[in-house]
């Protein structure tokens, strides 16, 4: 079992339980996303992908990490960022904010994955597509790296590494159709 320290993560963390047990009541029967490696890793892209006039789901988002998770984003052409959660999700809506995305959405789809899991570890990488919808230029194409690990019962994601397809960086041979 894992200690989140310090202590006060266990009040946002029972009300998150509590409010995942009536929403489950609400979802269909099967095994949770959580159960399985890929399982959450899709339902992190569903979680960040929303039709016009709604948002992503960022209670979603924030349950599928291991406190203290570490994302590496491409933020330029020629840089990348380290984000907690908290400034992953903040550098996302500021995102979201922009007039084309509130009045188109997003969708990110994962294109293929390629996974290794080791009894409680598991690395995943995944070709995804992101868009804006009705936007003039096309889906932007990336590669996401995640880190995961199981711990009470379920796949956590420890971090991620990000960087974006180019001409001069194609997609990896592991990801190739």
């Amino acid at each position: 079992m894992f200690d989140p320290r310090p202590a006060a993560r266990a009040i946002p963390l029972l009300a998150l339980l509590l409010g995942a047990a009536g929403a489950a009541a609400q979802q269909p029967a099967g095994p949770p996303p959580t159960s399985t490696p890929e399982g959450l890793v899709a339902d992190l892209y569903k979680a960040v992908s929303w039709k016009a006039g709604e948002g992503a789901d960022w209670a979603k988002v924030r349950s599928l990490f291991f406190p203290n998770a570490v994302i590496f984003l491409r933020t330029s052409r020629t840089a990348s960022s380290a984000f907690t959660v908290e400034g992953f999700i903040d550098d996302f809506v500021s995102f979201a904010n922009r007039d084309e995305v509130k009045k188109n959405g997003f969708s990110e789809r994962i294109v293929a994955t390629n996974a290794t899991v080791f009894r409680d570890i598991a690395q995943i990488l995944v070709l995804y597509e992101a868009q804006i919808p009705n936007s003039p230029r096309g889906p932007q194409r990336g590669v996401d790296s995640f880190q995961l690990v199981k711990a009470d019962g379920r796949w956590w994601i420890l971090g991620i590494a990000n960087d974006i397809v180019t001409a001069e960086n194609p997609v990896p041979p592991a990801l190739r159709n």
